[in-house]
């Protein structure tokens, strides 16, 4: 149990909406721990398309894309094709073109995936009673969205929303990583990463054979073109895999640790029972290990999208 003081502290930081004293159908309440009923998950995120309309995101979300199919095309018309060795080519551009689909089928996943909004404007009378709250239990109300908050969600001013177990928010997929779209953030790091050593690896040996023959034999560009091109990639490709090395070696530690990035920025003590190492990597992509894991189209179905996207009244929401 947490002492008066820390709980006074809860109270203040999480705005209560129900303070002590307060007269409900389920008797008095006195500061107690935050409680989330059943129904504080994002009902709309299930009949509705989850896209955040903010221009830096949309921006930087586009970058990615742009960086990741200018190293396809480097890595295919300036390294691959022009290649004499059948085989090298063939083996090499099937594997790395595998880990740009996936790395790009992550990014929008967890782009276009909700992270655990809270529903917003939720905090009605008619709710709270449905919660059915004991007597000594304490729900606690965000002032910005005007919803219940449910423990470990943390407000996000570009989202506009609370979102359940909140990393952080990331420019580059123009979303929050949360609760429910945690799994395809570490996917996408970790793809990134390996297109990335691996666009490294075939940039050396391309570097390698063209010092040995004429640079004419190695590309269909020119030499100079070539190199540039070459030297862009390289520079991208040790940027992205530092970037992403670092990203996806915190999430794992986050995820094995059960906190997240902002409870551990904020030295937030632990109220609910941890799951650590592989109960908490278990709880985030599900199941136990499988190749699964590395799937970003798991859960995914075409049909639902599709309804999603055309068939609806009113066609698709895209959350502000």
């Amino acid at each position: 149990m947490q002492s008066s003081n820390h709980r006074l502290r809860d109270m203040e930081q999480h705005h209560p909406l129900l303070s002590a004293g307060a007269d409900v159908e389920t008797g008095s309440l006195a500061a107690g721990v935050m409680v989330g009923g059943p129904h504080a998950g994002h009902t709309a995120g299930n009949r509705t398309l989850w896209f955040i309309q903010d221009s830096c995101g949309m921006v930087c979300a586009t970058i990615t894309w742009f960086l990741v199919l200018y190293a396809e095309f480097v890595v295919n018309f300036v390294m691959l094709l022009p290649s004499k060795n059948f085989w090298y080519s063939l083996l090499n551009g099937a594997t790395f073109n595998s880990l740009a689909v996936l790395a790009l089928a992550s990014h929008l996943r967890t782009m276009l995936t909700d992270p655990g909004a809270v529903p917003k404007g939720n905090a009605t009378k008619e709710y709270m009673e449905s919660l059915q709250l004991k007597p000594g239990e304490v729900i606690y109300k965000c002032p910005k969205c005007c919803s219940i908050k449910p423990e470990r969600a943390h407000h996000c001013s570009i989202c506009k929303r609370c979102i359940r177990k909140m990393d952080h928010h990331c420019p580059w997929v123009n979303n929050c990583v949360g609760e429910k779209n945690q799994r395809f953030f570490v996917l996408f790091t970790m793809y990134i990463a390996m297109i990335s050593a691996y666009a490294l690896g075939l940039s050396g040996m391309h570097f390698f054979t063209c010092v040995k023959v004429q640079w004419n034999e190695c590309s269909d560009f020119s030499p100079g073109v070539s190199v540039l091109l070459l030297i862009f990639l390289c520079l991208e490709a040790v940027l992205f895999l530092t970037f992403t090395a670092v990203m996806f070696g915190t999430q794992i530690h986050s995820i094995c640790n059960d906190e997240t990035e902002i409870e551990r920025l904020k030295n937030e003590k632990p109220t609910w029972e941890r799951r650590m190492r592989w109960d908490g990597m278990k709880s985030v992509f599900g199941g136990p290990p499988s190749l699964l894991w590395c799937n970003p189209f798991t859960g995914l179905r075409l049909r639902r999208l599709l309804l999603l996207t055309y068939g609806r009244r009113g066609g698709s929401e895209f959350s502000v």
